[in-house]
């Protein structure tokens, strides 16, 4: 057997392009992660530190970077600095795709209620 036979890797300067993973260019895939959902609501109401989502939410402080920079990624979390400490909060507005399209549904949902109603009225 020839040693090229033996050799699994006959191109070895082969350069594989790998898309950027979904999390972090979509929002939707963003939100997919209950964790990173979790983030968002608790950061929606003020800017909080990583400690204190930490803290709040238990999630080791690794992860909770982690998720914080992919919702920073796609825009859904803002960042501010002051000094060494960073503060985050939720940016809504790059939440609107999401509401938009969650809105389809509630509409569907409020006109199926309102034809069940109708039936249970006749």
């Amino acid at each position: 057997m020839s040693r090229q036979g033996l050799d699994i890797f006959l191109y070895r300067n082969i350069i594989v392009d790998v898309p950027p993973s979904l999390t972090t260019t979509d929002a939707f895939s963003a939100i997919a992660d209950q964790s990173r959902r979790d983030i968002l609501v608790f950061l929606a109401g003020t800017e909080r530190s990583v400690s204190d989502i930490v803290d709040a939410l238990e999630i080791r402080q690794p992860s909770v970077s982690k998720h914080l920079k992919v919702l920073r990624d796609v825009g859904l979390v803002d960042v501010r600095r002051d000094g060494r400490q960073a503060f985050y909060r939720t940016n809504a507005t790059a939440l609107k795709p999401v509401r938009e399209w969650t809105d389809t549904f509630e509409r569907f949902w409020r006109t199926q209620l309102s034809r069940i109603k109708e039936r249970a009225e006749k």
